[in-house]
Parts: structure tokens; C-alpha cells; sequence
């Protein structure tokens, strides 16, 4: 199926699923099409992308003028473009067609706050989030909150808000976040309070927040991204949808809503209609294509370079770097180690981003290695105890159950974990150097500047006697570049340094 046969469908779908309801007296249909955690313009081979998004909200909005699309999250950081031109490319191809409200995720922030603020004056659309404040405790400048809408008499409220650990994942400089569900629930139940129909939470938020939201009641429609799942719920009360990632897949929910008013008293009936679109079905937008592809001829002319290849295979999958050892991972952490000449390396498995397999025998090229490392980090050295390392790597598997990006990659130490204990206390054991681990002993670590700065909660890394900081160190993908062509054949592969039981 090709987008261009998706009007009639979306019709069909709607007519079909409700039967006798779209018969009852002025019904309005509304469409929600929500979309979040896209990192990389292009998309992947067969689906995702920019160009395919834009091509399915055009086809939506012409099939239902009463159609709301909306952005929960990530788009200006990381990717490789992203990374040089701090997310200016996602804004125009987003601004092709915009969106009605854009919740800014924790990935907006990882160039500091003024660029986002920047951003959000490109933007062709709003961007809101109830739950972000200044210094001087007012709303973020640019920022809506509570979004109200009349669609066809149905009073439609659109709750906005940001992930509340953004701070501890991202640079946001004074900016304070209220807790994500919370605030959200609140919001909600106040927007009822003032003669609301339908309550729409447009979120960033973990699973976690996710379910206490939908738990609440107190929301009809839920839109949430930062998990990168694709996960569709309907208890009855609250319809649920985690907006996948990269656009890969698309879940338009539609809602055929009877408002009635009788004796001063008015009553609303909805029930959900779910569509799953596979974008590798649909032809992308011709204009947003044009713009991809000049995008892609200026990646590629400066850095589709080979600079080595890989012996075995390499893995930098999501569920793979925030979960385990990982081949590519330990290649990273030993060319960080090996630019500062430590003892030991830990980086954040978090920060590797391609998410995708090489196979064995691959060519390796400067893009690869940007693409993975998007972020612009240095690699630091700095000295620290043992009881530092120890808790670093105890935060570093504290959330490994949510496949959370502090998961550490390391070089020159093997580590043994236990999943089943309780987070603080899962680390079994510890070896540098052949030896176990001493508490008292000082050693000299490589890290990146953001873990040494506290982020991904990475905070037991801070005091210690920093010898490279970030002002001195090289970027991480410098060093891994400089490392593939010293050896020419990279021969990393999983080798026990992590055990995970």
C-alpha cells in the first residue's frame, strides 16, 4: 500500500469499526497522529524518515480536517547532521508540514537551552510543556502550556510534558522540571474540572510514568515516546500509544465522538479506531525528499571515508549497548583509554547511537563512526578510588531492566552483575588487572565529559583529580577514528569483560 491509497482507508476504517455509532446524531471524528524519538532524517533502508512522515500527516490531514498531529519528543539530537548543525536540518524538514503542538524531549536540550530556544523560533509550529520553568520560576520563554481546542463543538485539551530526568540526561542549564506524571495527571484533572470532553496527554515519559498516567483515569488519549517501542493499549478508559521511533511505524487513532446536551447536562461517548501504518509501505513526500537528499549528498562528500574494517561482527543495537557487553562497545572504550593512556574505561552505553549490526568483514568509515558518536562528547581523565569505580558501576547497572543508556562499556576491568538484586547493590565483583578491585586504591579512569559531570546519574565520578578535562580532551570519535586506523582490522569481539546474571 502506497500513502496515496490511505484517504479512502481511513474513512472505511472508521466507518467499519464504530458500525451503528456513526449513525447517531452529528458524530465528530478526530484523528490524533502522534510521533516521536526521530534521530535520523533519512530513515532507515525501507521505512522511517522525514520524507515518509511528512507524506503520511499530508495524507492524513487531507482525509480529516479534524485531524491533530502531534510531536512527543527528540528530534534535534543525536545524529550525524544533528551533530554538526545542532538539529537545524530536523526543523525544516519538520517545518514542511508542521506540526499542531511539539512537546520537547530530553534530546532538545543536549545543546544547552538557548539553542532549543533558537529552535523553537524556526519552528513553524508551537512547542508547549506544562511542567518546564526558569530560574525565575515562570515558564521556559517560547513555551506554551495547556493547549484547548474546539474541534466541531467537542472541547479537546491537549496536555503537554517534558521528561522529568531530562536534567540529569541532557544540558538544561537553570531550567527545573516537575515530575512528568504528576504534573500531567493534574493538569488533566483540572482541564476536566473546566469542561473538557476529551483529555489528550502529549508526553515524554518511561513506561513507568506512562502507566501511572493511564492508570489515573484521568486522560482519554495518551501519546508518549522516549521508550523507542511501539506499544498500543485500551483499558476501557484511557487509549495508550508509545510512538515507536524514527517513524518506523505510525498508529493514528481516531476517536468518533458524540457530545450530547440534555436538561443542561452533557454527556460524551467515544470509542478508539487504532491504525498501524508500516512506513515501509509509503512513498515518501517528493518535496521533504528533495531536501533528504541534498542533506545525504553533503554527508556523504565529507565523510563516506573508509578507515578500516572489522574482523568479526559489530553490534551497536539499543538492546544490545544498554544491556551487555558489546563488541563495538569495548572498541570505544579501549580507544578512550588508549588516548589517555588509564587504567581502566567506562563510557555510557546510552551514547552510542547507529543502532545497527555490521557484519563481519565490514568497511568502517568516518560516517560510522560519527553516526555512532553523535554527541560530540571528549574523552577526560581523571583519578579516582576504587569505591568510586565501584558505585559508578553500580549506578551503571541500576537500571539495566529499563534498558536505561547508562549502561557501561568498559575497557581494562571485567565486571560481574547480578540483575536479580536490588538496584545499588548488584555488582558481585570487580577485577583491574588481573587483581580485585581495591576500595582505598586510586586509579586512573577514562570517561567522556557529560558521565564526568554527573550525567546519566554517573555522579560518584565527580571530586576526583581530573589530569584531562574537556577543554583538553579529544572528541571520542577522534579517538575511536585514530584507533580503527592504527590497527587497520579491528579484531573487538565479546570477551567476558561484562557478566551480566
Amino acid at each position: 500500500m502506497i500513502v496515496r491509497t490511505l484517504t479512502k482507508a481511513i474513512l472505511v476504517a472508521a466507518v467499519s469499526a464504530w458500525g451503528a455509532s456513526a449513525l447517531h446524531a452529528e458524530p465528530v471524528l478526530i484523528t490524533l497522529l502522534g510521533v516521536g524519538d526521530i534521530y535520523n532524517f533519512e530513515g532507515g533502508k525501507t521505512r522511517g524518515g522525514l520524507a515518509r512522515l511528512n507524506a503520511v500527516a499530508r495524507v492524513e490531514r487531507a482525509a480529516n480536517p479534524n485531524m491533530l498531529y502531534v510531536f512527543d519528543g527528540d528530534m534535534l539530537s543525536p545524529s550525524l547532521l544533528s551533530g554538526l548543525d545542532k538539529g537545524d536540518n530536523m526543523i525544516e524538514l519538520t517545518n514542511i508540514v508542521p506540526f499542531d503542538l511539539a512537546v520537547p524531549g530530553n534530546h532538545e536540550f543536549d545543546f544547552g537551552p538557548d539553542v532549543f530556544a533558537a529552535a523553537m523560533k524556526k519552528s513553524k509550529y508551537p512547542w508547549a510543556a506544562i511542567n518546564i520553568t526558569g530560574a525565575d520560576g515562570k515558564p521556559m520563554a517560547g513555551l506554551s502550556g495547556v493547549t484547548m481546542k474546539d474541534i466541531a463543538g467537542v472541547k479537546l485539551a491537549l496536555i503537554p510534558v517534558a521528561q522529568d530526568t531530562s536534567p540529569q540526561v541532557a544540558t538544561t542549564g537553570d531550567l527545573t522540571f516537575g515530575p512528568t506524571a504528576d504534573s500531567a495527571i493534574a493538569a488533566a484533572q483540572e482541564a476536566r474540572k473546566n469542561g473538557a470532553d476529551i483529555i489528550v496527554g502529549i508526553v515524554q515519559a518511561p513506561h513507568s510514568d506512562d502507566q501511572k498516567m493511564l492508570t489515573s483515569k484521568a486522560f482519554d488519549v495518551i501519546l508518549s515516546g522516549d521508550d523507542h517501542d511501539l506499544v498500543v493499549q485500551y483499558n476501557g478508559i484511557t487509549a495508550y500509544v508509545d510512538t515507536s521511533t524514527e517513524a518506523n511505524y505510525l498508529v493514528p487513532v481516531g476517536l468518533l465522538v458524540d457530545v450530547q446536551e440534555k436538561d443542561g447536562k452533557r454527556t460524551v461517548k467515544w470509542e478508539p479506531n487504532f491504525r498501524f501504518i508500516d512506513t515501509a509501505s509509503v512513498t515518501p513526500d517528493a518535496e521533504t525528499q528533495k531536501r533528504v537528499d541534498a542533506f545525504k549528498a553533503e554527508l556523504d562528500k565529507e565523510l563516506n571515508v573508509v578507515i578500516g574494517k572489522t574482523e568479526g561482527p559489530l553490534d551497536s543495537r539499543r538492546n544490545v549497548v544498554r544491556t551487555q557487553e558489546a563488541a563495538i562497545g569495548n572498541l570505544i572504550a579501549d580507544a578512550m583509554r588508549d588516548a589517555v593512556g588509564a587504567q581502566i574505561a567506562i563510557t555510557n552505553g546510552g551514547g552510542i547511537r547507529a543502532d545497527k549490526e555490521y557484519a563481519a568483514g565490514s568497511d568502517i568509515t568516518r560516517k560510522d563512526i560519527l553516526t555512532e558518536l553523535p554527541f560530540g562528547n571528549v574523552t577526560v581523565l581523571t583519578e579516582v578510588t576504587g569505591q568510586q569505580v565501584w558505585d559508578g558501576l553500580e549506578n551503571g547497572f541500576s537500571k539495566i531492566e529499563d534498558g536505561a543508556g547508562r549502561f557501561p562499556q568498559v575497557s581494562g576491568m571485567k565486571v560481574v552483575a547480578d540483575k536479580a538484586k536490588p538496584a545499588g547493590n548488584r555488582v558481585v565483583s570487580v577485577e583491574i588487572g588481573g587483581k580485585p578491585l581495591d576500595p582505598k586504591a586510586t586509579y586512573t579512569l577514562a570517561t567522556n565529559d557529560y558521565m564526568l559531570t554527573g550525567g546519566d546519574g554517573y555522579t560518584s565520578f565527580a571530586g576526583g583529580k581530573v589530569t584531562v578535562d574537556a577543554r583538553g580532551g579529544k572528541l571520542i570519535a577522534n579517538d575511536v577514528m585514530v584507533l580503527v586506523k592504527k590497527l587497520g582490522t579491528v579484531t573487538s569481539k565479546v570477551e567476558g569483560r561484562i557478566v551480566v546474571k
